[in-house]
């Protein structure tokens, strides 16, 4: 496998920092997790410090792993500063669209209790409290409920927006690579594996089989597109004018 590289190697020891001191400080999370902008647990620095946190050991495990075999990859061909700016920029693209998505569901919700005649101001006021209505649900469906209220008081974590960018860049890069799968006995090209993951674990089993169940996973299926789609339209960008002044390297 290929070096660790630099940039690489520090993300690698901010997000076991993050990581170790916010298990022996829990209180540090209200901080650090993204809340919705709505929410008054939101801090501005949150869409930054968000890609640095992580619910659990596996979490980490598996983005970081990540980070280190396509990662070092990308900054190898690319330098620090630019594998850097494609990095942070996709964790930003992937809490944009969460929030866009979030925000959808929200105002969709708002608007239905306010259409049924519920004061606005007393809503928010519940809201911040922490609190709900427990009438809304015969009003909004049990779908709608559940966006809404996972909208205002759900947090994010972890890197995974960015690692999306990584897997995207990868492929562009590298289609032909071959990966070798967990539990796949034989390597798949890049090309046909990333969008066949992307498409299956968020879109079908993710975003679809969430609302279909009515259940939440706990897992930020539209940040991960996010970090996807920023990731393509940054090497969509690129690759178009890699023969002006903004090459590949």
């Amino acid at each position: 496998m290929m070096k660790m590289t630099p940039v690489v190697k520090q993300l690698l020891i901010i997000n076991i920092i993050f990581f170790i001191g916010c298990n022996l400080v829990p209180a540090a999370q209200v901080y650090f997790a993204l809340f919705f902008p709505e929410n008054p647990g939101f801090k501005f620095w949150q869409p930054i410090t968000h890609m640095f946190m992580h619910g659990s050991v596996m979490h980490i495990a598996f983005n970081m792993f990540a980070l280190y075999s396509f990662g070092s990859t990308l900054e190898h061909f690319w330098g620090g500063k630019k594998f850097l700016f494609f990095y942070i920029s996709c964790g930003l693209g992937a809490a944009l669209i969460n929030y866009a998505v979030n925000y959808y569901f929200y105002q969709d919700a708002l608007n239905t209790l306010l259409a049924s005649g519920y004061n606005k101001v007393q809503i928010l006021q519940l809201l911040d409290q922490g609190k709900i209505d427990t009438r809304w649900q015969q009003i909004l469906t049990v779908s709608e409920f559940k966006h809404f209220t996972e909208a205002y008081f759900g947090t994010v974590v972890g890197a995974s927006g960015a690692i999306y960018g990584l897997l995207v860049a990868f492929t562009f890069m590298f289609p032909n690579a071959e990966l070798g799968i967990m539990f796949i006995p034989i390597p798949i090209k890049a090309k046909y594996f990333v969008p066949v993951y992307m498409l299956l674990y968020d879109g079908f089993f993710g975003i679809l089989g969430n609302s279909f169940l009515g259940v939440a996973d706990g897992v930020a299926h539209y940040a991960h597109i996010g970090g996807a789609l920023f990731g393509f339209l940054i090497m969509w960008y690129w690759k178009k004018n890699q023969f002006n002044n903004n090459r590949w390297n």
